[in-house]
């Protein structure tokens, strides 16, 4: 029973315990007994205590008489030393008596079909006995799979490792990749709550929705902007070895235990506790957790039906599971509008233009990645996302969700409610530091995620990287960074120190979003929209879209091409600011703070990353923003 109803329960119970003894026939008058009668408690004080008294010492006392009630108080006396006098009739007293029993007989009873019918509502009494034959039963929401666990047992897990890896995402998949270029020997044991190889999450949102084969979409494989196959997995099955012989290979390589979790870190005794109570004792331990996607307290305690049509998009089962809903959904609502919640809704809306599917977005913000853009450019961009096919409703929010009639309905705050077939949330993440309290290990209260030092280190011998770690950039303060490119560069530093370097950590990590083939933007740095900016655009050309880079470079990771790219030459021609409605087809965006740019962001620019962390380094003020952003070179003059 819940705990409320519980409550409510014992309520009445006592609320009817106190009306019997209150509407009882039989009135209690006091304690009958004789004038010679007294006694005195063991514990009434300034009077002898029996139990400490010796027998031998204890003397006859000298009782004081009880003196009877006043008899001007009382009709009839309470003892048996006076005879009561009979008060009025005896027929009439009888039957009064009567009359007062029925009545408070007819008031219990009431009392009694009340806590009846209380009970029955609440639920306790379940007369609903199990069919004897099959019934026919709605369509069911297809049951998302169980996390199977691989070994099955954790026997077949090494219960000592020189390197282990907590987490099995891009930062583990980066740190294994450096441990074995400095140790090409090493033993590194990487155990994961998800039931996958270590793979990419930017297709799972992008490429991965573009592709028409169905069979590779199936088997998670996707074709670049560019064309070219590739596979969501980091690496093939056959990379990894099995964790029942990573202690046997004299040559060393790296184990997945897929679908375990870790739930405690004794950092004295170096030793990690999976949740079968199984302890595994290391030498180094990298902390790469991740993040957990954001929910909606409303979602939260909303009915079972309802959540049955959520899905909090992150991980392979999610697309999965998108993927068959978006086959037959009629509508789709997505909560969101940042770069995941935008990419999705172009993706999805693409996918609507064959299957008929209507897709809405909704968020808070004026346009799509308010936060993030210029409200110029925010705007500019929303109305790309329509021409895409997409509903957006900007500066709304969820107040209210209900199931009705196989569809969720959505109320607004401003009342308007939408039907939809099914929702996907895509708020943000949070990251995941439950092992913290467990652990002892300390956590921002401001940023989130486990403090580090500028090695990237927790505790002895204990490193974090990814999205769960918060760092000191000696820039721009204390962050954490959740993006790609972070979780790329930090778990390769945090690997390297953990195979005997010292290397701080002070790379500055880039990001980007692709609105389709079309249309994207890179960005470094804090890119607020709350920061004053200064943005100078050109004409774009066939050459400025995540599809021509992709084509040029092979390479679909933003962060990759960034590393190999070229330097470029300050241009000649200036640039000016746009004016509102113009299209923006390409240029750089300068965020201020104390007039010092502390953020980029490169729309359609694309290989001059290393030009912006430049800029970001110099950490002064610029007189003329157009003569810096001549060093973008973004006409290629």
């Amino acid at each position: 029973m819940p705990a409320a109803d519980m409550y409510r329960y014992t309520r009445v119970i006592k609320s009817f315990t106190g009306l019997i003894r209150q509407k009882t026939p039989f009135e209690s008058k006091g304690i009958l007994g004789n004038d010679s009668l007294r006694y005195y408690s063991s514990k009434e004080p300034g009077k002898p205590d029996p139990s400490k008294a010796s027998p031998c010492s204890s003397k006859p006392q000298v009782i004081e008489p009880c003196r009877p009630p006043d008899s001007a108080k009382t009709k009839c006396q309470p003892t048996m030393n006076d005879m009561p006098k009979p008060c009025g009739s005896w027929e009439d007293a009888n039957k009064k008596n009567q009359s007062k029993n029925t009545r408070n007989l007819l008031i219990g009873l009431a009392t009694a079909l009340a806590t009846l019918a209380l009970l029955w509502k609440m639920g306790m009494f379940d007369t609903t006995a199990p069919p004897s034959e099959p019934v026919a039963k709605k369509k069911e929401k297809k049951a998302r799979k169980g996390v199977v666990k691989a070994p099955k047992d954790s026997s077949e897990i090494p219960s000592c490792v020189p390197y282990l890896l907590i987490g099995g995402g891009t930062a583990s998949l980066s740190a294994f990749r450096a441990i074995k270029t400095r140790d090409p020997k090493a033993q590194v044991l990487v155990v994961t709550s998800e039931g996958d190889f270590p793979y990419m999450r930017p297709p799972l949102s992008k490429e991965l929705w573009f592709s028409e084969d169905k069979e590779a979409v199936e088997n998670l494989k996707f074709k670049q902007w560019n064309g070219k196959e590739r596979s969501l997995f980091f690496e093939p099955d056959e990379f990894y070895t099995q964790c029942l012989e990573l202690t046997k290979c004299p040559n060393g390589g790296v184990a997945v235990a897929r679908g375990w979790k870790v739930v405690k870190l004794d950092v004295v005794e170096q030793k990690a506790y999976l949740d079968d109570g199984k302890a595994i004792k290391y030498d180094k331990c990298l902390l790469a957790t991740g993040g957990i996607p954001k929910s909606l307290p409303l979602l939260d305690n909303a009915s079972e039906e309802v959540q049955d049509r959520v899905i909090l998009y992150r991980s392979i089962p999610d697309f999965r599971e998108l993927n068959e809903i978006t086959n037959e959904a009629k509508s789709i609502a997505i909560i969101g509008g940042g770069f995941l919640g935008s990419e999705l809704a172009c993706a999805l809306a693409k996918k609507g233009k064959d299957t008929g599917m209507q897709v809405m977005q909704i968020f808070p913000e004026k346009g799509n990645m308010g936060k993030i853009l210029p409200h110029y450019l925010s705007n500019w961009t929303t109305q790309k996302v329509r021409n895409e096919g997409v509903e957006v409703i900007t500066e709304s929010f969820l107040q209210g969700i209900n199931y009705d009639g196989d569809q969720l309905v959505l109320t607004l705050n401003n009342g308007k409610k939408i039907r939809t077939d099914n929702l996907v949330v895509a708020v943000g993440i949070e990251p995941n530091i439950e092992l913290a309290d467990a652990s002892d290990l300390e956590t921002d209260e401001d940023c989130g995620g486990f403090v580090v030092n500028a090695e990237l280190m927790a505790r002895s011998n204990l490193w974090v990287a990814g999205d769960c770690s918060c760092f000191y950039d000696v820039k721009l303060g204390r962050r954490r960074v959740e993006h790609h490119d972070h979780a790329v560069v930090s778990g390769r530093l945090a690997g390297e120190n953990m195979a005997g370097a010292a290397n701080p950590y002070t790379h500055q990590s880039m990001f980007w979003s692709d609105l389709g083939p079309e249309v994207g933007y890179e960005a470094i740095g804090i890119v607020d929209a709350t920061l004053p900016t200064v943005g100078v655009f050109a004409k774009a050309t066939e050459k400025d879209t995540p599809k021509a880079v992709v084509t040029e470079t092979g390479e679909s990771i933003r962060s990759e091409t960034e590393m190999v790219a070229e330097p470029v030459k300050p241009s000649k021609t200036g640039m000016k600011p746009p004016k509102e409605g113009e299209d923006y087809g390409k240029g750089v965006i300068f965020y201020l703070r104390d007039d010092i740019v502390v953020g980029i962001v490169l729309w359609n620019v694309f290989n001059r990353m290393a030009v912006a962390r430049q800029v970001l380094k110099e950490d002064r003020k610029y007189e003329d923003l157009n003569e810096v952003a001549k060093l973008f070179n973004i006409h290629g003059d």
